[in-house]
């Protein structure tokens, strides 16, 4: 039977082993494998520090998993280092990565819905899900998921990348932006690539989606074709694009991404026979 991850009610009994996602505002602590890293698979965790709020996840392997909060103790064991999801990224498995995503995203949502945001009262956990209610006026706050499209566009059996500001020195990306109010996915496609790049696309296909937690988004990946139009880079957003063959591709995101997913899905296609 295969591993994997199950919601469960937080156990009744005293735990003896968990896995915990422990976090100092939004820095991870983990535990260093040598060029990996590990969740702490601990029975407690005070001597690590004050727990300033805790959230149950569920099950991996009949093992209890936590999200914490933690004002951390002077001095941790050598073996454990807060770092960034990003840092971290590839060097956790990947359900464990997916799991910090989880945790960081629960951590931010308890922490930054204390108090109604309609009439200020303190809320109070529901307890059979993660949601606060507001006991004076009944308002639920949920965590917020922020949809995302992002988009692999293809012309003359090439593909478009480009380059974001923010992104690390020579790497390039397939086209993403946030859904807006009002839109269908298919909308928010058509939108975001005419203001970054400025050119029309056709034939949208859905190809996946992925939870990324920077800070809460869930990437809704297609596939789709030029349409017409002349490219034009939006500045503020876009560095630089241009169209890349298969064979001739800067540097892209790593293979975790759906970014990275999508590109070697063209790749592949590009040199089937």
């Amino acid at each position: 039977m295969a591993k994997r991850f199950v919601k469960a009610s937080p156990p009744v009994e005293k735990i003896t082993l968990a896995y915990w996602f422990i976090f100092k505002d939004n820095q991870l602590l983990v535990e260093d494998k040598g060029e990996l890293a590990s969740i702490p698979l601990l029975a407690d965790i005070s001597q690590l520090g004050n727990i300033i709020r805790q959230q149950y996840l569920g099950l991996w392997e009949e093992i209890h998993c936590y999200a914490v909060e933690l004002e951390p103790a002077v001095g941790l064991p050598s073996q454990l280092r807060w770092t960034g999801l990003r840092q971290i990224y590839g060097l956790l498995p990947d359900v464990f990565f997916s799991l910090a995503g989880e945790a960081i995203q629960i951590v931010d949502w308890d922490r930054t819905h204390q108090f109604c945001g309609r009439c200020g009262t303190p809320t109070e956990y529901v307890g059979y899900e993660f949601a606060k209610k507001c006991p004076a006026c009944g308002l639920s706050a949920y965590p917020r998921i922020s949809p995302a499209v992002i988009v692999l566009i293809e012309h003359n059996h090439k593909v478009l990348l480009s380059r974001s500001p923010h992104f690390p020195k020579g790497m390039y990306s397939i086209q993403a932006g946030f859904v807006e109010p009002g839109e269908n996915l298919e909308q928010a496609v058509e939108r975001e690539i005419m203001e970054e790049v400025g050119i029309q696309v056709k034939e949208i296909s859905y190809f996946g989606s992925q939870p990324w937690p920077f800070p809460n988004s869930l990437m809704i990946g297609f596939t789709a074709k030029y349409a017409g139009g002349d490219l034009t880079v939006d500045k503020t957003e876009i560095e630089e694009a241009a169209w890349y063959s298969a064979d001739d591709l800067p540097s892209i995101p790593p293979p975790l991404s759906i970014a990275r997913k999508l590109i070697d899905h063209f790749v592949e296609k590009q040199r089937k026979p």
